[in-house]
């Protein structure tokens, strides 16, 4: 099946502003040609680090949708992130809809993209999600770590994506508050503002996935409109499935069971959560994280863009690695799986 195709037409002055400076946020205007269908939008660059590799990331806005065009530049599959958010969605946490495309700019061709939902009002709307904050960790900050001592902000690490004032220091006071009580009291409070089952299944997909940076920023953190309690949603997982953020080839054990921040030690603390922690990641080692589940669903994309990868001017990668991706996520998973039972038992 054909990948689609999308082809956005920027004005020479706009284009002009948009590469004049790679770190501004500002949008220009465009038209996006897709399928026929020729749409008004505004466009900008997006991403990190990555505003400085030759195959840069988008964000597009349409009149009633946001989207991200993800050149996925370091990871050499091109499938991580899409991986993920599938394997996210088959655990039952709440993840983008994602969807490999070929990309044109102005005529010329940009390589093949990864078109990923952004987090915002549609998407809970699409899902019947009631919300009342949306708030993205964007940066190593959002690790729920006591921030009193330093100075500061416990909101740091966050951005206030749809809320108040109200929104942003009900974070805040929750993050002071995990490290003002203990024991009972701690667990208590956990439990009236975070839906433990919900954060419990996304730190086994984390875990599992090996997403080294998923836990200090790189997730959604939104309050759920009837129990007012938060939840997670994963965002970025190109650094998972054996490689790093950066592509490079990591141990599967990088990520150890427990996880890396704050909050998921406070959770743990409490023998009933580590105990439904290990029920969830056994059963899904015996049901979903498992070569037989993940391997068809791997080839099923990796074959999907393969020729069209090939003839990507911008694909960082030689074809031979490209080519080798399914054995090395294989290997992973494989490998992951006898890493995660060998400590299963530090959960008792």
């Amino acid at each position: 099946m054909p990948l689609p195709v999308y082809r956005i037409t920027i004005k020479d002055k706009d284009f002009e502003q948009l590469k004049s400076n790679i770190w501004s946020n500002h949008f220009v205007p465009a038209q996006l040609n897709a399928g026929g269908k020729r749409i008004p939008i505004r466009i900008r660059y997006r991403g990190g680090h990555t505003r400085e590799y030759p195959k840069k990331s988008y964000e597009i806005q349409t009149s009633k949708y946001t989207y991200h065009f993800n050149a996925e530049y370091d990871d050499p599959s091109l499938i991580r992130n899409a991986l993920s958010f599938q394997f996210f969605t088959s655990i039952n946490v709440p993840s983008p809809s994602t969807r490999h495309c070929v990309l044109y700019l102005n005529n010329e061709f940009l390589g093949v993209y990864l078109n990923i939902e952004a987090v915002k009002t549609p998407f809970f709307r699409k899902r019947g999600i009631p919300v009342r904050s949306i708030i993205y960790a964007v940066n190593d900050n959002a690790d729920f770590s006591d921030k009193r001592a330093s100075g500061k902000s416990s909101f740091a690490g966050y951005s206030l994506i749809k809320g108040t004032e109200r929104d942003r220091m009900k974070l805040s006071n929750f993050v002071q508050q995990i490290h003002l009580k203990e024991g009972a009291e701690l667990q208590h409070y956990i439990r009236k503002h975070l839906d433990t089952e919900n954060y419990l299944r996304w730190l086994c997909g984390a875990v599992l996935t090996g997403n080294y940076d998923g836990f200090n920023q790189n997730y959604t953190l939104f309050e759920y409109g009837k129990s007012r309690t938060y939840r997670m949603i994963p965002w970025d997982y190109e650094g998972t499935w054996g490689r790093n953020c950066y592509g490079k080839l990591v141990d599967s054990n990088l990520v150890k069971i427990h996880g890396y921040n704050k909050l998921t030690e406070k959770l743990l603390s409490s023998r009933s959560h580590r105990q439904r922690y290990k029920v969830l990641l056994s059963g899904f080692l015996e049901s979903i994280f498992t070569v037989r589940r993940q391997l068809p669903i791997v080839y099923k994309m990796h074959n999907a863009i393969a020729d069209h990868v090939y003839k990507d001017p911008n694909h960082k990668w030689s074809g031979k690695v490209f080519d080798s991706e399914p054995d090395t996520i294989r290997k992973y998973i494989d490998q992951r799986r006898q890493d995660i039972l060998n400590q299963l038992d530090s959960l008792d």
